[in-house]
């Protein structure tokens, strides 16, 4: 894969800065990672959980999430990036908010299907 064409303008920031960057986006990967994991898990795992069209459904909402983080993290690297070698603020990133309301949206399904199946 080639160097992208940005990275040969600006200048180069501290490495400190870089690593901590590239750790966030390894963090992003990870977390998008545990969303197909769950995906799978509940598909393959907890057929019983939750009538079959609202159990794929969920899946179904829970690796495409992960899909979704795995390429937005690579852009919100790419732009932290950018933005360090031309000494600009870094740019805000709305999939904190956004994560934040999916996960806790898919945890109260998660709970409400669990009180339904006791």
């Amino acid at each position: 894969m080639r160097e992208p064409a940005w990275r040969r303008t600006g200048n180069t920031p501290d490495y400190r800065f870089s690593l901590a960057n590239e750790r966030t986006f390894l963090a992003w990967i990870r977390t998008a990672l545990a969303l197909l994991a769950g995906a799978v898990a509940l598909d393959q795992l907890a057929p019983q959980f939750a009538p079959g069209v609202l159990r794929v459904l969920l899946c179904l909402a829970l690796a495409g999430i992960g899909a979704v983080l795995a390429i937005v993290s690579y852009r919100r690297w790419s732009a932290q990036e950018q933005a360090m070698r031309h000494n600009r603020e870094l740019p805000h990133s709305w999939m904190l908010l956004g994560m934040s309301v999916v996960v806790s949206a898919a945890a109260l399904v998660v709970a409400i299907l669990i009180l339904l199946h006791r």
